[in-house]
């Protein structure tokens, strides 16, 4: 009986004579696939793939063979390609999964495989399937992978997200950003505080406010501080609270947490990175996915169930990944530019973050003017710096001393402000699509 390797020398030898011959050559790659040999079968299909560029089959064995080999970069880009040449491809979804959570983006993993859970159900019980259940922390017999039905019973006594009673802070805690403020206390604290006075012209108390800007700049510490100022119930809510493996089980755990926000009204509702999970719709290759939107804008417009006293805060560091419906009135009507804190928000934060700590006279107007368009997650940053050092210090000589002016413009000199980057971005969106008017903030603030 002729053995693989003896199958491997005669159609090595056929292709000396006919070297283009396609269907010989992939039969080739796929023998050395199959036997392990990943690095000669990965030379085999792009050798094929020379005489025949535009082969999915082809392009899926190299695909397979530089996986195995972990080089995942070169094989997601192309598993991309194959994906959107073929959203029904079952092999090729489960495989873009699979190296997706290997790279540790677990939110896409999900949505790929709930699409190959679409065309096969069988792969729930797959390896993979248990690898995603066991790392996401999903049960693998959580429910139909195909569909979800759920009752709109409201009462229910049980509640699934962590909800924070009254916080402790207010905006006095928060240095800085007094327009921000002032436009919360307009959508969400006066309505409540004048609630008759809202009545008289017709408007609810709810609704949606949006804030996006470069990361570490306090969006969530200011929608914590906003429940503290109206002393309602806050709930913080991530991507992983919400998105599941399992199809239906995404859309059911949004309606439990709107459920859960009406019954503790006033509740103030933080969606963090909200663009991960209402991103534009027609980015979208899974079904899955615009179904997770679908009811995410059903829950926002109460469809069902009133929202009142039901206030909702976004926040978000790509708006411009978001769908448009989001930014209809009723939903995330008002958007707000949460920029870095000017240099009156930076003296404020500095002075909060220096509280409690052994300082001596501090100049904090002058570090005000060397952090230019630090984020307050980058001022804190040169505190913990200079509060090292100081402590270094403390170990040599057994005496403690008070952290001055030099010690924070030395540690600022160290912290590079992490806002450049996303303000690269965000000046081409600015400058090439902003026919709304949308991000004109940006643009006003880059040229100050």
């Amino acid at each position: 009986m002729l053995t693989n390797d003896d199958h491997v020398r005669s159609l090595r030898m056929a292709l000396q004579s006919s070297p283009d011959n396609m269907v010989l050559r992939q039969h080739l790659a796929q023998l050395l696939l199959s036997m392990g040999e990943f690095d000669a079968a990965a030379t085999e299909f792009k050798t094929a793939l020379a005489l025949c560029p535009d082969d999915y089959d082809l392009k899926f064995g190299l695909v397979r063979s530089w996986a195995q080999q972990g080089q995942d970069a070169k094989a997601l880009a192309l598993l991309e390609e194959l994906v959107a040449a073929d959203p029904e491809f079952t092999e090729a979804l489960a495989l873009h999964a699979k190296l997706l959570l290997r790279n540790g983006d677990n939110t896409r993993a999900i949505a790929q495989f709930r699409q190959a859970l679409m065309q096969d159900e069988t792969l729930k019980a797959s390896e993979l399937g248990e690898q995603l259940a066991e790392q996401l922390g999903v049960l693998a017999d959580g429910g139909d992978a195909l569909s979800v039905d759920w009752d709109d019973d409201e009462d229910e006594d049980d509640e699934t997200y962590s909800m924070e009673r009254r916080p402790s802070i207010t905006f006095e805690a928060v240095g800085g950003m007094e327009a921000l403020k002032e436009e919360i206390r307009l959508k969400i604290i006066y309505p409540l505080t004048h609630a008759d006075m809202y009545k008289a012209y017709g408007k609810s108390i709810g609704g949606g406010i949006l804030m996006y800007g470069p990361p570490g700049c306090g969006k969530t510490h200011l929608a914590r501080a906003t429940a503290g100022e109206i002393r309602a119930s806050f709930i913080a809510v991530s991507i992983s609270d919400i998105l599941d493996m399992w199809l239906g089980s995404s859309e059911r755990n949004l309606h439990d947490l709107f459920a859960q926000a009406r019954r503790n009204a006033p509740c103030v509702l933080f969606f963090d990175e909200v663009d991960a999970l209402a991103s534009r719709r027609s980015d979208m290759l899974s079904s899955a996915g615009r179904h997770v939107i679908n009811q995410f804008l059903t829950e926002l417009d109460g469809v069902k169930h009133s929202n009142e006293g039901v206030l909702i805060l976004a926040a978000t560091n790509a708006p411009w990944y978001l769908d448009s419906a989001f930014r209809r009135p009723g939903r995330f009507d008002r958007i707000l530019f949460v920029q870095p804190p000017d240099q009156a928000g930076r003296c404020a934060i500095l002075r909060l973050l220096c509280k409690g700590k052994p300082v001596e006279d501090i100049d904090f107007s002058l570090l005000g003017k060397k952090t230019h368009r630090f984020s307050g997650a980058d001022l804190k940053a040169v505190v913990d710096r200079a509060v090292e050092e100081k402590l270094k210090e403390a170990m040599k000589t057994g005496m403690p001393k008070p952290l001055g002016t030099k010690d924070l413009l030395r540690a600022a000199r160290t912290v590079t402000p992490s806002t450049r980057e996303w303000f690269g971005t965000a000046r081409n969106y600015a400058t090439h699509a902003n026919q709304d008017g949308t991000y004109d903030d940006i643009l006003t603030y880059l040229n100050e």
